[in-house]
């Protein structure tokens, strides 16, 4: 298998040469294990994942650190979090940095254990899917914001995406990239190791059910979220609906992006949207096998505005940022007509909004931007250039204020 350079790289050397411990966090199969084993190869490895390392680490924690050295890679420590505790112990009884690093594919849950255990000892990234970057091998770091600064910067190293609906169908997990797969039996051990492995550890229910509510989310994907509407379809209660898709946001397979937040907007819509992280996992659980198909389909404008999201909040984990405050949506009804406006991408950067559209069209035009101005009510924040991210060429300014954008500035 042929190992792709991964764009958090220095961001996590950085961060372990400062840190007593850093944590990777991700969903299964984007690359945390073969990530830290090829930069970090002097590190011992323990693997949760195995019952019996598990079991050692839980019954006899002391023993268990004499027989795995330091420095010490603990893979999927969220399956046995009583570990945190010793690790504690052993750091605070030194300055020595980067003694530890771990990883897991349960966010939330890793979460808790490191905020009740390891506060101001350890050091979080997130691993994501490949990101366009990293497919195309871009220099290219920081994340997207549409500022002038930036927009300049990433002119230097622009590169035309080809055969992009290809991608958006294949996905992003490096194994479909770094050896020969066949796309349909990669997604099918993917989702059936995805349930025997996280779900069946988590939630009792049988298998039939939960690959009916997989399929259920996903074909809601880049949609607002309606719980009650998704129960209706799998023959659930919305309760159980709620703590699933917590699960899937857990496990990293959805993103819930958040409506923006502030007073001055009084007619906002409060419900967040839902975003499948890997387009390619959503065509296979939505049964688009292929590109052609999925390019031409009812789902393509949604696709594509799932697949522009995920490359947004990849440029944010690459450069070792939380894009979780900085980056919303809006809509509803604050201008005079009384249409709904949805702005699809607000992002906030140094008290400035940037107003960002999502549109799957060669030809944009001014009128795409017309809720941006929705965003001078918020008092104390200032209105940024807004942007139209879509299949244009070439950058095209079709206001002052108003930018089209190739997805390749991404």
């Amino acid at each position: 298998m042929t190992y792709i350079e991964r764009a958090i790289t220095p961001i996590l050397k950085k961060r372990v040469s400062e840190s007593k411990c850093l944590l990777l966090t991700g969903a299964r199969q984007v690359g945390k294990s073969t990530l830290i084993k090829h930069v970090f190869p002097e590190y011992t490895r323990a693997n949760f994942d195995d019952r019996m390392t598990r079991l050692q680490a839980k019954e006899e924690p002391r023993l268990f650190f004499m027989n795995h050295a330091r420095p010490l890679f603990i893979d999927e420590v969220q399956k046995e979090n009583s570990v945190l505790e010793e690790i504690k112990l052993i750091v605070d009884d030194s300055d020595e940095r980067g003694q530890f690093i771990l990883s897991g594919s349960q966010k939330l849950e890793l979460m808790k254990g490191m905020s009740e255990s390891l506060a101001g000892r350890v050091s979080v990234c997130e691993l994501t899917g490949l990101s366009m970057r990293e497919i195309h091998q871009v220099p290219f770091q920081k994340h997207f914001v549409p500022t002038e600064d930036y927009i300049c910067e990433r002119e230097e190293h622009l590169t035309t995406y080809v055969d992009l609906w290809k991608t958006i169908h294949r996905g992003f997990y490096p194994e479909l990239y770094s050896a020969e797969r066949d796309w349909q039996e990669y997604y099918a051990s993917y989702v059936a190791t995805y349930l025997e492995r996280d779900i069946n550890e988590i939630i009792s229910t049988d298998s039939l059910t939960f690959t009916k509510f997989l399929t259920a989310t996903a074909a809601r994907t880049g949609e607002m979220l309606n719980y009650a509407n998704i129960a209706s379809d799998v023959g659930v209660s919305e309760p159980t609906i709620k703590n699933w898709i917590s699960i899937l946001e857990r496990t990293g397979i959805v993103y819930i992006l958040q409506p923006y937040s502030a007073g001055a907007l009084t007619r906002a819509i409060k419900s967040p949207k839902l975003y499948f992280r890997d387009t390619g996992l959503a065509c296979y659980l939505t049964r688009w096998t292929s590109a052609e198909a999925l390019s031409q389909s009812a789902v393509a404008g949604n696709m594509f505005e799932t697949f522009v999201v995920s490359e947004v909040l990849k440029s944010y984990c690459n450069e070792g940022k939380d894009y979780r405050f900085q980056v919303f949506y809006y809509r509803g009804k604050d201008r005079k007509e009384s249409s709904e406006n949805e702005i699809d991408l607000i992002i906030e950067e140094n008290g400035v909004l940037y107003p960002v559209e999502i549109k799957m069209s060669g030809n944009p035009k001014a009128n795409m931007g017309s809720a941006n101005p929705i965003l001078d009510k918020i008092p104390d924040k200032k209105r940024g250039m807004g942007v139209i991210l879509c299949l244009v060429d070439k950058k095209l300014y079709l206001r002052e204020n108003l930018l089209a954008l190739p997805i390749e500035y991404i």
